[in-house]
């Protein structure tokens, strides 16, 4: 017996379309074979060759997991895309797609801390160190994953296997009302894209007017590295978060017509598309890390991608804000340790003199 269908017609038929099918089949190959081994390489360079462990390689680390994680189960969606059928059970259909929503929230949260702890060190240098310590940072990052393990449970409610209009077993999403398409994709898109941007750009904001104020205007790599980072999630992102948009259009449009079958041709041909291009923003990091530290790679050799996480951003920067408020304090002290000797060299003096005409008396 053919499992019931879905109380509102929200198939994807993405393994009808040829031409999405072979697009996305193709993307998602090129980003496994680019993606997989350079978040592996990330991960290892970080673990073995990095000499310290500071807030920004720490963050480095867990974006490097999270991405490495999503490229890990892009074989899985290229097979399915390449047979049209889905061949490998209800429950890896529901633990393949959560794992997918995991790591896109992490990505995104993730690169929102890099945006928050430069926005403290550039506002706050003298107290980053309290407020950004390792255990600190640790713990803040167990909750992330906590929190967003907990964000992604919609993509098990709302996911199964059902029987397509070619007979094959789909894996596709099963909602059984209208008001579940607007919970789960709008959850991912204030979850996963709203919060976290509108956090990134007020955090840049605030660093680009502090440091216009000041006279300290010299370019930290890392500032431009985080930036493109950020960039290029939001470049990735944005069209599978549209097209989430429209298929919640589609489900809250009150009554059919050609519009709202206009909208469901919309959301139905591209969603293959859209999401393998999303999956590009966790292959383009480790490009990024590699045109950012080009400088290290004659030097470092292998290790130069640790070099890069340990010589730039904001951690040398503050580290050296310290050093030179600590040296300007140590120059107080010994100019005033001067100003002590001089004064007792004069009180001697003086008492010598005072005590020459004395002697002379007897």
């Amino acid at each position: 017996m053919d499992p019931p269908r879905s109380p509102i017609d929200n198939s994807t038929d993405i393994v009808n379309s040829n031409a999405g099918t072979n697009m996305g089949a193709l993307i998602l190959s090129l980003v496994f074979l680019l993606g997989f081994p350079g978040n592996l390489f990330i991960i290892w360079s970080v673990l073995a060759r990095a000499r310290r462990h500071s807030v920004t390689t720490l963050l480095i680390l867990n974006l490097a997991i999270a991405d490495g994680s999503l490229m890990g189960l892009t074989p899985f969606f290229v097979v399915y895309l390449i047979m049209k059928k889905w061949v490998f059970g209800r429950a890896m259909c529901k633990i393949l797609f959560y794992l997918c929503l995991v790591n896109m929230y992490a990505s995104i949260q993730l690169i929102m801390l890099m945006s928050i702890y430069r926005l403290v060190a550039v506002l706050w240098p003298q107290r980053v160190s309290i407020i950004t310590g390792r255990k600190t940072v640790l713990r803040v990052l167990a909750v992330l994953w906590v929190v967003v393990m907990v964000a992604s449970i919609p993509a098990i409610i709302f996911r199964d296997v059902k029987n397509g209009k070619n007979g094959t077993n789909v894996c596709e999403p099963a909602h059984n009302h209208p008001s579940d398409v607007v919970l789960q994709y709008m959850l991912e898109l204030v979850i996963g894209f709203l919060i976290p941007y509108v956090v990134i750009v007020v955090s840049y904001i605030c660093i680009l007017r502090r440091l216009r104020q000041t006279k300290f205007r010299r370019r930290i790599r890392s500032e431009k590295l985080i930036l493109a980072i950020v960039l290029t999630f939001c470049l990735f992102w944005l069209p599978y978060h549209l097209i989430n948009m429209v298929q919640v259009t589609w489900a809250l449009y009150p009554e059919k017509g050609p519009a709202k079958k206009i909208l469901k041709k919309i959301w139905q041909h591209s969603r293959a598309v859209t999401s393998a291009i999303a999956f590009i923003s966790s292959c383009a990091n480790p490009v990024l890390y590699f045109f950012a530290g080009k400088s290290y790679i004659r030097r470092e050799g292998l290790a130069f991608m640790a070099r890069l996480f340990e010589g730039t951003g904001l951690d040398s920067a503050t580290r050296k804000s310290r050093q030179h408020s600590q040296n300007s304090r140590d120059k107080d002290k010994d100019a005033d340790a001067v100003m002590l000797k001089d004064k007792d060299r004069d009180s001697v003096a003086n008492s010598n003199s005072n005590s020459k005409p004395v002697k002379n008396g007897k």
